[in-house]
């Protein structure tokens, strides 16, 4: 099998994937724009071969990149980034090389529109916040009085939680359009839900080899906006009903052969318009894996390793877990440097340090998401869980 893996060096975990392409057997042929010198060792030896282009974003380059490992290996079998930024070139590059282990230009842009995701989510009966096109202030002031305040104004097209804004009232409603970003806009109303996720490796017929999914305490636009700490676990154990949505979902949109990470609300209290408190509701969908240290978190959970149970799908079509494999609450606490707190990270690791597998402080460019200082515990219940959240997050009077 010939793989091509599009910029294999970021995030920089990804040479797992590479790795465990490679100990079954895989032609694993990288293309990228950095240096090969500057690839960490063990992404070196696990790539058959190293393509180096000037620019990723040169979509002629990246094209002849491929063309030179066809004519070394012969057809390309896979083209894949594990990468949102990268969907669509690695769709293109599939149609170019007839490629079709993963998605087709086609079905991108209900991938990466968070208003053609929602038109989705409506045609599989999945329920979202109302929402509407950020086009005029005087539609904007309609749907407010129609949707409530507080909104929340979204890019169409983006990642996480970046320049996502809560708007309070009409006067930050006339001041956000004052000031209105070229690009395109969504305005939804406001849920007061909690955010968790459905994380899944699908095979080559759309079915689930693997579920896991994460409850996030804190939602990532209060971290950034409000520097609360930033929290959320991996549960052991799927909630039915997340299951269910999950795999409606994965229906929906057509996945075959993906790690994938989607988000739903559950609604902490009745909303009108939007269903009752515990209901489920479809936020957006990502057609990768989870960012930041949650793949980490989800082997610390389910004792598993999610880069090989890939590789698996990828080479076998199927994945095998030990039935006797342990699980746990992994959790994630990001704590802030602008707050002081009662348990400094002495105190915590003195505490709770049985627990903890995992800290450190994060660059300067990663903290507005995570935190300063983060911590991963690995807990046996979901009361011991909380507790440590509790613990670690407890401010000084």
């Amino acid at each position: 099998m010939n793989f091509v893996f599009i910029s294999p060096h970021f995030p920089s975990h990804y040479w797992r994937f590479c790795a465990a392409l490679r100990q079954n057997g895989v032609t694993v042929l990288g293309v990228a724009d950095a240096p090969y010198e500057e690839l960490l060792p063990e992404l070196q030896s696990s790539l058959t071969e190293y393509y180096r282009v000037p620019s990723l974003e040169d979509g002629d380059a990246v094209l002849r990149a491929l063309g030179w490992f066809t004519h070394r290996y012969g057809k390309i079998d896979w083209i894949e980034s594990n990468n949102e930024y990268w969907l669509e070139q690695d769709a293109w590059l599939r149609t170019m090389f007839h490629v079709t282990t993963g998605p087709m230009l086609d079905r991108i842009p209900s991938y990466k529109r968070k208003s053609l995701m929602k038109e989705v989510y409506a045609g599989a009966g999945i329920r979202t916040a109302a929402w509407q096109m950020a086009e005029t202030l005087e539609k904007a002031l309609v749907f407010a009085h129609k949707a409530g305040y507080p909104l929340i104004a979204k890019p169409d097209v983006g990642v996480g939680a970046n320049d996502t804004h809560r708007i309070r009232d009409e006067g930050e409603l006339r001041a956000f359009f004052s000031r209105l970003p070229l690009r395109p806009y969504l305005l939804e109303q406001y849920v007061d839900g909690e955010i968790c996720s459905y994380d899944a490796v699908i095979g080559p017929k759309g079915e689930p080899l693997y579920e896991t999914g994460n409850i996030t305490l804190v939602s990532v636009m209060d971290v950034v906006n409000e520097k609360t700490e930033s929290v959320y676990m991996i549960v052991p154990e799927l909630a039915p009903d997340v299951k269910e949505l999950g795999r409606r979902t994965v229906k929906a949109f057509g996945v075959i052969n993906r790690l994938t990470h989607f988000e739903f609300f559950r609604l902490r209290r009745d909303q009108v318009g939007l269903g009752r408190k515990g209901d489920l509701l479809g936020l957006e969908v990502n057609m990768r894996p989870s960012g930041g240290f949650t793949p980490d978190m989800i082997n610390y959970a389910g004792s598993v390793d999610i880069h090989r149970l890939w590789a698996d799908m990828v080479c076998r079509g199927r994945v095998e877990l030990d039935p006797h494999r342990r699980t746990y609450f992994c959790v994630f606490v990001g704590r802030q440097d602008v707050h002081t707190y009662a348990h400094p990270h002495f105190d915590l690791m003195r505490e709770w340090g049985h627990r903890v597998v995992f800290h450190d402080r994060m660059p300067e460019a990663l903290t507005g998401a995570m935190g300063n200082q983060i911590y991963l515990a690995q807990c046996l219940s979901r009361e011991e869980a909380d507790a440590f959240v509790a613990y670690a997050c407890r401010r000084e009077a």
